[in-house]
């Protein structure tokens, strides 16, 4: 008897389970009823059939971040962490998402070998939530020393530093369809004061600073990033999470200020910290003294040493949530300016289909019909569009025994077949902050986008 069918039996044998197993047969439409038999087959060990129930808990509320973790919860414990990952990523792609979450996601990770990236989801989620913690699974996430004599390594003892790779960017702005204003504003803020330092230099400006770039997920932020250091010709260092942040404490501190050495070391660089609200989130909402020290450090390594420590080194920076970024990193010298990178209008959309469908073979195209037809898309959604397409395409070409050009109507139809990721719920938050938090005037450049839409 396989161990399935075990698990079926088994469950039947058990009134209480077999009396819930009942009752959702005959109201499959209720979903605290489903959701609490998925948890207690889960918690009794039956993992098939827990799968099996918050899947079809998952229909009934496919956003429900309960059900998400509890599924997650029953892949893990099958070792599908795949699975458990690819089910929870749309959740903690958001900004203050459940903290149980991320534990569920720690142990995946941690299935998977990711022990760095499991610590950091481990201690983010308990610095919002400490009552989640679990001793096992940290002690899990411990890298034991080996001492055969002597006192025991410390427990604060420091990892190797791991600061980021230098690279060099191949994309220039011609790759960046549409932006003609936050481009115009990277060019002032970070790129004349290196390609033109004489003049620069005549009103004391100095080439370096810093740059936040802010919008919804999947508009461009670090493709942007890219450009800028390709249009320079500078050096680029793309800053991980897990490059920075570190379980032992001090760590993520040393790691920080590593990866600022390596920009100096390779000037004129742009160094780009992607999901930056994450090592620079507001120092009042957090409650563990050493996840403070490392906004207090960033903002060191921000500042230098002296006025010329940073010469030549570019700092940009990308979040989804910039309402939640400590406010001493508004300051000037820091990331005193905060470029908006908004969802691509209908223009830019129609420029960023030409550029990903340029290498293809194509019919005659009319992308002004395509970007009408993808309003509230982002440039993460259009090449998915293209990819459908090219997708349909290849399975053509392939009975066909030759190219099939790709046409307006395909892209088209993939585009019906989509649907925009970020935007909307994005736009919800982002107008909460514009139209009630405002005080300060730091949304002020989101105003005029908010009311029109």
């Amino acid at each position: 008897m396989n161990s399935a069918t075990e698990g079926i039996e088994l469950v039947l044998d058990d009134p209480g389970l077999q009396a819930l197993r009942e009752a959702a047969r005959l109201s499959p439409d209720n979903l605290p009823l489903r959701r609490h038999l998925a948890e207690q087959l889960l918690t009794r060990g039956y993992l098939a059939d827990a799968e099996a129930e918050f899947r079809a808990a998952l229909v009934l509320a496919p956003q429900d971040a309960d059900v998400t973790a509890g599924l997650a919860e029953a892949f893990v414990r099958q070792s599908a962490y795949g699975a458990a990952l690819s089910a929870l990523e749309p959740f903690l792609a958001a900004p203050g998402y459940p903290p149980r979450l991320g534990i569920v996601a720690a142990r995946a990770l941690l299935g998977e070998g990711e022990t760095s990236k499991a610590a950091y989801r481990y201690h983010e989620a308990v610095s919002r939530d400490p009552s989640v913690a679990d001793s096992e699974l940290e002690s899990r996430m411990t890298i034991p020393a080996v001492a055969p004599s002597g006192p025991p390594a410390p427990v604060h003892a420091p990892l190797e530093e791991k600061p980021g790779e230098v690279e060099r960017s191949k994309l220039t702005f011609a790759d960046v369809a549409g932006m003609d204003a936050v481009k115009e504003s990277l060019r002032i803020k970070l790129l004349l004061p290196i390609q033109q330092p004489e003049l620069f230099a005549a009103y004391g400006k100095r080439a370096g600073g810093g740059v936040l770039l802010y919008g919804p997920p999947g508009a461009g932020k670090t493709h942007l990033a890219r450009a800028a250091a390709g249009e320079l010709g500078a050096s680029f260092v793309d800053v991980g999470l897990a490059d920075i942040l570190d379980m032992y404490v001090g760590s993520s501190e040393r790691n920080l200020r590593a990866t600022f050495d390596l920009a100096r070391r390779n000037r004129p660089c742009v160094l780009f910290f992607d999901e930056v609200d994450a090592l620079a989130a507001r120092r009042s909402d957090m409650r563990q003294a050493h996840t403070r020290q490392l906004v207090n450090q960033f903002l060191a390594e921000l500042d230098g040493v002296d006025q010329n420590a940073n010469e030549g080194v570019l700092v940009l920076a990308a979040t989804n949530a910039p309402w939640y970024i400590d406010g001493a990193f508004r300051r000037p010298g820091r990331f005193d300016q905060m470029v908006f990178v908004p969802p691509p209008d209908a223009a830019a959309r129609a420029a960023i289909l030409r550029i990903l469908c340029r290498d293809k073979p194509l019919a005659e195209m009319d992308f002004d019909a395509v970007a009408r037809a993808t309003e509230q898309m982002v440039g993460a959604d259009l090449k998915g569009v293209v990819d459908r397409a090219v997708e349909v395409k290849l399975q053509q070409s392939i009975s066909a025994g030759r190219p099939i050009p790709m046409s307006t109507a395909d892209l088209l139809a993939a585009a019906k077949g989509t649907r925009p990721t970020a935007v909307r719920e994005w736009l919800a938050t982002a107008r909460n902050y514009v139209l009630h938090a405002n005080e300060s005037g730091a949304w002020d450049e989101l105003m005029p986008w908010i009311k029109a839409k």
